[in-house]
């Protein structure tokens, strides 16, 4: 079991003294934290905790400068991502369209398709949640970022296909990333639907099925079994679970996708996902959007949705409705016990942004798929108070500035 990360901090702090440094601002934010915060961290070795905070400060031409503290990061210790996958399928989804647009093909993100299977079977047709009840990438994206839908993903996975997803996110120097598979049990992730692009009745583009030829390695990461048991068609099977062909984030990556769609303007082109400045726009607009601020698609006569379903840090552990003085540009993932995001928060008001990602596990019976996990008494809680713990250290600081 983990030493109390209070009594660590009590430690660090004395320490300081003595070496005559100061803590670091990730370790002065969690001192000032929240009860049900420092619980978790307590015991942060059982709950898997990985924190990165970024803070960003503004320098000569407004250019932004980043100092990143973590605390318990560790690559090599795997947790699951979850749906945090969908981030970057999201951005090469746009990505994919601008590569086919300069091959001569004329469909854009608004452009409508079918999706069928290698036999010619419909698989999607039609999307009930859009006005025009057509499929488009643009309003896959939107529920992305707007409920976390896992058919969104699926369709988007494999209109990208997994060998184009790995190979592009390693040339872009994430290089502890793999993504392998969709959101959807029993699916074939190594062969792709076909899509056929559509203006009328004309199909302006099909694209044949695409076979993976990349084999699933990640590598020999800590913590990929877990647990001791999981339910397996409702049968308890009395072993670990095996996470080692399942996706994979390490949270060091997780920003670093984050930074490529936010600040785009500071990595090197062959870093960059390849957009236009419209598509980061699209990008930013729909990511910080709350759940129940579209009205198309429009989730509004939903009433298990609200408006900071997808936003775990500093709502997390509220239902009501949010207000426009923080505005969390961001993409959750919570599934297996896992609760994690990734988010750049601005209090424009205060002239505050930061960059914030972790994750924390629970699951206190070691059973993985029986959905008995502490995700609302431990889980949401603490990734609200870790938000909170970092935008009151943030605002703070403004503070004493003035």
């Amino acid at each position: 079991m983990a030493k109390p990360v209070l009594s660590f901090l009590i430690i660090a702090l004395s320490f300081s003294m003595l070496s005559c440094t100061q803590p670091t601002p990730l370790e002065q934010a969690l001192i000032d934290a929240e009860f049900k915060v420092k619980k978790v961290l307590d015991l942060a070795d059982e709950h898997e905790v990985q924190i990165r905070y970024t803070q960003i400060r503004r320098g000569e031409n407004n250019l932004p400068e980043f100092t990143t503290y973590s605390l318990f990061e560790d690559s090599e210790t795997y947790f699951y991502p979850a749906s945090t996958a969908k981030l970057p399928v999201a951005a090469l989804a746009l990505q994919r369209l601008r590569e086919l647009q300069a091959e001569g093909v004329a469909i854009d993100r608004n452009t409508p398709f079918h999706i069928r299977d290698r036999n010619n079977h419909p698989i999607a047709l039609e999307d009930s949640t859009a006005l025009s009840r057509t499929l488009s990438i643009a309003h896959l994206i939107k529920k992305i970022f707007l409920v976390s839908d896992n058919d969104a993903y699926n369709y988007l996975f494999d209109f990208l296909g997994t060998d184009y997803i790995n190979s592009q996110l390693r040339d872009k120097g994430l290089k502890e990333t793999s993504i392998h598979h969709k959101f959807l049990f029993g699916a074939d992730n190594n062969r792709t639907w076909e899509y056929y692009f559509l203006h009328e009745q004309d199909t302006l583009y099909k694209q044949q099925s695409i076979h993976a030829k990349e084999l699933i390695n990640n590598g020999n990461l800590k913590k990929m079994i877990k647990g001791v048991g999981y339910l397996d068609d409702n049968e308890l099977v009395n072993e670990p679970f095996d996470f080692s062909k399942k996706n994979r984030i390490s949270i060091h990556d997780l920003e670093g996708i984050l930074k490529r769609i936010i600040f785009p303007e500071i990595f090197d082109s062959d870093e960059r996902f390849d957009l236009l400045e419209e598509d980061y726009e699209f990008l930013q607009y729909w990511m910080s959007r709350n759940t129940l601020e579209s009205n198309d698609p429009d989730y509004s006569s939903d009433p298990d949705l609200y408006d900071s379903y997808v936003k775990f840090f500093i709502y997390g552990d509220q239902k009501g409705t949010m207000t426009d003085e923080v505005r969390i540009f961001n993409k959750v993932g919570d599934a297996y016990g896992t609760l994690t995001e990734t988010a750049y928060i601005q209090d424009r008001a205060s002239a505050i942004e930061f960059l914030l990602t972790a994750t924390v596990h629970v699951n206190e019976n070691q059973i993985f798929n029986d959905n008995i996990y502490e995700y609302d008494s431990i889980g949401f809680p603490f990734m609200a108070g870790l938000g909170r713990a970092i935008l009151n250290y943030e605002r703070n600081g403004v503070n004493q500035k003035k």
